[in-house]
């Protein structure tokens, strides 16, 4: 379940921080490819579920999981990593469009809040 509360608060990059050797330049490139594959991925994991394809679902959530940990939000990562294991059991299938669903509606949020990270970090270039 997305933490609505994080919802309001700026995005913890500390781990995007250590992972660039606290290059600002590396910050905002991954930011940018963030916003540019995330809607990609989201596309083929909509149409997985469309399609009922159990397999490709998990194997779509299990590549978009680790994004979530680079901009601070473990809450989206965790759950990405649920949906990856209800597809791949095939357990609470039924559950997977409102999951799809609620991180559709987060997707969003998340933009604007890298949106505003980014901006913060361009002032420091």
């Amino acid at each position: 379940m997305i933490d609505m509360q994080k919802n309001a608060e700026p995005l913890d990059l500390s781990y995007l921080m250590d992972m660039s050797g606290n290059s600002i330049e590396f910050m905002i490139e991954m930011i940018d490819m963030f916003k540019q594959q995330t809607p990609i991925y989201m596309k083929e994991l909509s149409d997985a579920l469309a399609a009922n394809n159990w397999a490709k679902v998990s194997s779509c959530a299990h590549k978009i999981k680790p994004t979530f940990a680079y901009v601070g939000r473990e809450d989206a990562k965790n759950h990405m990593q649920l949906m990856e294991q209800n597809a791949r059991e095939e357990k609470n299938v039924e559950g997977l469009q409102g999951a799809f669903d609620e991180l559709n509606n987060f997707i969003v949020i998340l933009n604007q809040q890298l949106d505003a990270a980014k901006l913060k970090l361009e002032k420091q270039l």
